[in-house]
C-alpha cells in the first residue's frame, strides 16, 4: 500500500454559508491523500496502474467551481468523485481550508478534514 498526496491546491471560489461570501468569493486550499496499492505501478512504471494526480486536481477544480455552503460538502463531493473514478482506492482524505473566515475575529483559516 502507499499514498498519493496533493498538498496546497489553491482556488478562488464562491463558497460560504452567508450570501455575501457567495458573492465576494474567497481563497481556499485543498489537500487530498489517496491510499491505494502502488506496487504494480512501481514495478511496471505504468501510469495506468496507479491514481493519476492530474485527475485528482481536475476533480478538485470542478468541485471548487460549484458553489457550496459548507466546507464539509466540498470535501464530501471531492471524495465521492475520486471514488467514482477510482473505485479500487482504499481510503481518501480531503482537507478544505477557507482563508480569513468571517468569524468576527482574526483567523488565518478555517479547515475541515473528511475521510471516506
Amino acid at each position: 500500500m502507499g499514498f498519493i498526496t496533493l498538498e496546497g491546491l489553491e482556488f478562488f471560489a464562491y463558497h460560504g454559508f452567508y450570501e455575501e461570501e457567495q458573492k465576494v468569493g474567497n481563497k481556499y486550499s485543498v489537500d487530498i491523500t489517496v491510499e491505494t496499492g502502488l506496487r504494480k505501478a512501481a514495478e511496471e512504471d505504468k501510469l495506468s496502474e496507479t491514481v493519476n494526480y492530474e485527475d485528482l486536481y481536475r476533480i478538485a477544480a470542478v468541485v471548487m467551481s460549484r458553489k457550496s455552503r459548507l466546507l464539509e460538502h466540498i470535501a464530501f463531493q471531492i471524495i465521492e468523485d475520486i471514488r467514482s473514478l477510482y473505485p479500487f482506492v482504499l481510503k481518501v482524505v480531503v482537507s478544505v481550508s477557507k482563508y480569513n473566515p468571517p468569524i468576527g475575529g482574526v483567523c488565518n483559516k478555517a479547515k475541515i478534514t473528511l475521510e471516506g
